[in-house]
């Protein structure tokens, strides 16, 4: 075998390397690419070790619809929970989900958790994870503009006009990603007994990933507007404010979406 590896003609030690790919994976690179090409057909023609034969390990049949097991203990968990504060502890500490490898921080709830209305979003982005609180870059600065038309602020200590605001996922996905069905199915115990927790009178379902986590379906610019049930609770699909700060237009929709809930909230 060769010496230690090396980058940019710099050879390195084993730290060092580590300390290089972790920076890289935080940057957003998820593909490991050398110094220079690799010309695998050269390879080939290299002699081969012989591969000793692998050893299969029987695997025992799990039972029809018994959930795998790092959901089954996600849902164990959450069932535990008699508080939000029980809720956040135990979810913090919950290792089944890999994204809470590469996030900074741990992103529960912002708001009054005893407001009639409860926001769900998708997931932080950077300025959450570096504050560990859900919309608070430039779409929840928007997010708070809107509800703030309507009488709502997550500031407010008065539940009839505060606002609680979750996301579906509480770890940040590399590169702001969509979450992949996966992390949503681990999640959704936790999404699930949060709001039980919580027990607001109404929903607000903020984009594509809320959509899907509680109603199974996508496609927010056909389901927004239209109030329907989630969590038992009923609830509207909302397009998310990153989307109205792409598509300024939009915001006539939304102005429609926030009328019909200050009637609800008022009903």
């Amino acid at each position: 075998m060769g010496g230690n590896p090396t980058y940019q003609g710099i050879e390195l030690d084993a730290d060092t390397a580590l300390a290089l790919l972790e920076w890289q994976a935080e940057m957003g690179a998820d593909e490991p690419v050398a110094d220079a090409p690799l010309d695998r057909f050269a390879l080939q023609d290299r002699p081969r070790a012989a591969a000793p034969a692998p050893t299969v390990q029987p695997v025992a049949a799990k039972p029809a619809g018994e959930p795998e097991p790092p959901v089954a203990e996600a849902e164990a968990l959450a069932a535990s929970a008699d508080s939000l504060e029980a809720l956040a502890t135990l979810q913090e500490r919950f290792d089944g989900i890999e994204l809470k490898k590469g996030a900074r921080n741990f992103c529960f709830s912002d708001g009054n958790p005893k407001a009639r209305l409860l926001i769900l979003g998708e997931a932080p982005g950077d300025q959450e994870d570096r504050e560990g609180r859900p919309f608070v870059g430039r779409a929840g600065q928007l997010l708070d503009q809107m509800f703030g038309a309507i009488g709502l602020s997550r500031d407010a200590v008065d539940a009839e006009k505060a606002l609680y605001i979750i996301n579906v996922l509480t770890w940040r996905p590399p590169g702001n990603r969509d979450p992949s069905p996966e992390e949503i199915a681990l999640s959704l115990p936790f999404v699930r007994r949060h709001i039980e927790l919580a027990a607001p009178d109404l929903i607000v379902l903020m984009g594509n990933i809320p959509c899907q986590a509680a109603l199974g379906r996508r496609g927010i610019l056909r389901l927004r507007g239209t109030w329907t049930e989630a969590f038992g609770l009923p609830a509207l699909p909302m397009t998310h404010p990153a989307y109205l700060l792409r598509n300024p237009p939009a915001k006539r929709e939304a102005w429609a979406d926030l009328l019909s809930i200050a009637a609800r909230l008022e009903g």
